[in-house]
């Protein structure tokens, strides 16, 4: 009974197995014939060809974008676009700098004449119909340049015990090429934004500097290294209150004659600060306006890299003397 059963099964689905293959092999038939089909019909495509100016003298400097990409709508066979698109490189349009050049340091390319140059990269039976952006500029000076120095921009914030006590580049300065006008505009070219928080011993990153138009920047980037140092609330003592705008022969005395000075700051910066980094005074001229026997005093210089400064008091007692005067 057993081998019946097997018998049949054995049967059965070797039939169905041979009339599936056989489905099979007519559905694939039919299947690359409409592929075939399709593909013979027309089709448009967006291809990206690089662009190159070609035959620029040695004396021009070009200080626009030298290589760029064209977005080129070509129409052909479906079966002739796919060969286009799993290309590893797709052909240069050459522009020639002679041809298109201005004497105003600019050039023009219009969109005819870029989609008569993609045209002759392209088969016969191909047509660019379309091309982005719809016109190809450039520009360029003779050599004209100038160093500027470097600045960041961004949001760099260290720990809240921290503050940024250095900030080095490297380089320092870039060399900037540009038409004569606007060389004398730039004093100073800036990065792309740079984002730094919650750092606590120093900062590296290497940024982009942020791109002038008809400016070409030599380096076009920068490492910029951020140094901290720790906050710390100190005081430095024995600062002398000097009187000023004094008329010849007076000499102005205060009690007491010299103050303390407190503020916050980094430890690396405070270990180089003395007394003779600040000026305290008092003007002579507020004298006559204030009946009291104290005068206001006014911390008139101090370090740039100190915060929350105070005085240890805003008046003291002071005296006239005169000079010659027993």
């Amino acid at each position: 009974m057993g081998s019946f059963f097997n018998d049949i099964r054995r049967n059965l689905f070797g039939w169905l197995g041979r009339e599936f293959l056989i489905f099979l092999f007519f559905l694939a038939v039919a299947g690359i014939f409409w592929l075939l089909t399709t593909l013979n019909d027309n089709f448009e495509q967006e291809l990206k060809m690089p662009v190159r100016l070609v035959n620029v003298p040695k004396n021009v400097v070009i200080t626009s974008g030298e290589d760029d990409t064209l977005r080129v709508t070509v129409r052909d066979k479906g079966i002739s676009l796919i060969t286009y698109l799993y290309k590893d490189q797709q052909p240069t349009i050459n522009i020639d700098f002679n041809r298109y050049a201005r004497a105003d340091g600019s050039g023009s390319v219009p969109a005819s004449d870029l989609l008569r140059l993609a045209d002759m990269h392209l088969p016969a039976s191909a047509q660019a119909i379309g091309v982005k952006p719809d016109a190809e500029h450039f520009t360029y000076n003779n050599g004209e340049r100038k160093k500027v120095p470097v600045a960041y921009r961004g949001k760099v914030e260290p720990d809240m015990r921290y503050f940024i006590s250095d900030i080095h580049y490297s380089p320092d300065s870039v060399t900037i090429y540009a038409s004569e006008r606007k060389l004398d505009s730039i004093a100073k070219v800036y990065t792309e934004p740079i984002q730094g928080k919650g750092f606590r011993d120093s900062l590296v990153a290497t940024a982009q500097l942020q791109g002038i138009d008809g400016v070409k920047m030599v380096p076009n980037q920068v490492m910029v290294s951020f140094y901290t140092d720790m906050l710390t609330e100190v005081s430095i003592s024995d600062v002398p209150v000097v009187g000023i705008n004094m008329p010849e022969g007076k000499v102005l005395r205060t009690f007491p004659s010299k103050l303390s000075v407190s503020f916050v700051t980094g430890m690396k910066s405070y270990q180089h600060m003395t007394a003779a980094d600040f000026l305290i005074v008092a003007d002579y001229n507020e004298l006559g306006n204030d009946s009291s026997a104290q005068c206001n005093v006014y911390l008139r210089q101090q370090p740039a890299d100190i915060q929350r400064v105070r005085l240890e008091r805003n008046k003291v007692d002071y005296l006239i003397e005169v000079r010659g005067e027993k």
